[in-house]
């Protein structure tokens, strides 16, 4: 039998809010509250609210944390500043993509790691089969809740329950507010302005009241896939895996290959000296199909050449997009495709990233 989902400390508040609800990575999460359309505009040209609690928050503390971390990760700490934010991976030996995550430094001896909320076991699991002296891993997923506020009106509607300044993008600001203590962050998921908000569960409904009255709409994860997918932003276990690196992944410039040694270099230097076979490339539908979805085989001149990993019929486009990796000889935006939809061949073209590019935020 399988088990029981797992739910986060807004559900009951969600299901009194018309949330409908499925299982996403083991969480019973809500997939929409009136429909994907409506809340994905709402994202685009007001602002709307995610409840992300599903995802992990992994703090890692102690002397040699900074110096440990450099050593996990991807990216380059050295470059975050206190009180800032960082994309980067968790990569294993072969360069391939364990996670991506965020990692917010909150000091050189504290650092939270904010991943994917199916891979917080495997990360854990990981981080603390490499631990060292002097650092220590606390995993406070199971207490901790979190909103992505995302859209044009999010720095108003910060300013309106918090009294202060929204923080810049990839920053952060630690604050005691809604009766607790809240960290709130100028990262988020859908292009668009916003932030994120860190808390414990106690929180979790004193927060998400003062965000809907402050006039957030609340959203579920099906427009959080659209978004996100408009921007070319990966979402881990579809467009990411431990199969395929960072740098087939296009996104190489959150890979600090010219620091010292880190998991996954010495691949990824090998890589990169032999060159790339594949691309992760986005893919434009250029007739009226059905939305492409992921796992659908992509096709130039009738031979199967790569599948797609994400696929959505984008509500800004109003049309199909997806994205897959090609060979890199058929990589390059122009690229004629076809995309083979529950049998049938649909015309589609490679094109450039993003899909959409958010209009500038209006005033406040």
């Amino acid at each position: 039998m399988e088990a029981t989902n797992r739910r986060t400390a807004l559900y009951e508040q969600q299901k009194s809010a018309g949330a409908r609800c499925i299982n996403f990575g083991g969480w019973e999460m809500p997939v929409q509250f009136t429909s994907i359309m409506d809340e994905h505009h709402a994202v685009r040209t007001a602002c709307g609210v995610f409840d992300i609690s599903h995802m992990g928050e992994v703090f890692v503390l102690g002397p040699q944390a900074l110096d440990w971390l450099q050593g996990m990760l991807a990216g380059d700490l050295s470059k975050c500043p206190a009180d800032g934010a960082q994309y980067t991976f968790l990569l294993n030996e072969r360069g391939g993509v364990i996670d991506d995550l965020i990692v917010y430094r909150i000091a050189d001896d504290n650092f939270l790691l904010l991943v994917n909320a199916a891979k917080i076991a495997e990360d854990v699991a990981w981080l603390q089969r490499h631990v060292i002296d002097g650092v220590t891993i606390d995993n406070r997923s199971d207490t901790m809740s979190a909103l992505a506020v995302q859209g044009p009106d999010a720095p108003r509607i910060f300013r309106e329950v918090f009294q202060c300044e929204m923080p810049v993008r990839n920053t952060f600001v630690a604050m005691e507010k809604c009766r607790g203590a809240v960290i709130a962050a100028g990262t988020g998921y859908t292009g668009e302005i916003g932030f994120e908000l860190f808390f414990s569960n106690a929180l979790a409904g004193d927060v998400w009241g003062a965000v809907l009255q402050a006039g957030a709409k609340p959203c579920g994860l099906g427009a959080r896939d659209t978004l996100r997918l408009e921007m070319c932003y990966p979402l881990n276990g579809s467009d990411l895996s431990p199969g395929r690196t960072p740098l087939e992944a296009g996104l190489g410039m959150f890979v600090a290959l010219d620091k010292r040694e880190f998991m996954g270099r010495d691949a990824l230097l090998a890589q990169k000296a032999a060159g790339l076979t594949s691309k992760l490339v986005g893919l434009r539908m250029t007739e009226k199909s059905p939305p492409p979805r992921a796992h659908y085989p992509v096709l130039v001149d009738g031979q199967v050449v790569g599948e797609t990993t994400s696929g959505v019929l984008s509500p800004s486009l109003n049309e199909g997009i997806a994205m897959a990796y090609l060979p890199l000889e058929l990589a390059k935006p122009g690229q004629i495709v076809q995309i083979d939809i529950r049998g049938r061949w649909f015309a589609a073209v490679v094109a450039k990233k993003p899909f959409y590019r958010p209009s500038s935020p209006r005033p406040a």
